[in-house]
């Protein structure tokens, strides 16, 4: 938290030389960049500080309770996708979060709380899979991407 507020301190005098509408499209490639690198650590199945997630339960069984096929599938494939991680710009800020339905489910995930597994079913105690967050050297490449905007205009 230490860097982002030495960042908001070295890119406050920056942004009061912009257009609000310059700030405006400025944090919307920030929460851009910033979806697409969280979207990518999900898809790495890691969190945004490289480390591995620990690996989903296995599942011996299916619906029907025949013995599955014993083949590990990828966590959270569509809460990668843009139509539920929104990267929104709300003035000078930058937002990324899930929204709707899949905000709890990714709340539940990221921290690691207890749970249904399903509607009716059991509890579960999940473990802590942090889904949003900076990746280790985001505040390099966002500086560069606000000298590059600003360097454009």
């Amino acid at each position: 938290m230490a860097e982002l507020d030495r960042l908001e301190h070295w890119l406050a005098p920056l942004l009061a030389q912009l257009q609000p509408q310059q700030v405006n499209r400025l944090a919307r490639e920030v929460a851009r960049e910033l979806r697409a690198l969280n979207s990518a650590a999900i898809r790495a199945q890691q969190g945004p500080d490289g480390q591995a997630w620990e690996p989903r339960k296995k599942q011996l069984r299916d619906a029907r309770g025949k013995i599955k096929a014993q083949r590990q599938q990828a966590m959270f494939i569509k809460l990668r996708n843009a139509s539920h991680l929104k990267a929104q710009a709300q003035g000078a800020s930058a937002v990324v979060q899930f929204v709707g339905r899949t905000e709890r489910i990714a709340r539940v995930h990221h921290f690691g709380l207890r749970d249904r597994v399903k509607p009716g079913g059991p509890d579960y105690d999940y473990p802590a899979r942090p889904l949003l967050g900076f990746a280790e050297g985001f505040e390099e490449r966002l500086k560069e991407r606000i000298l590059a905007h600003l360097s454009a205009r």
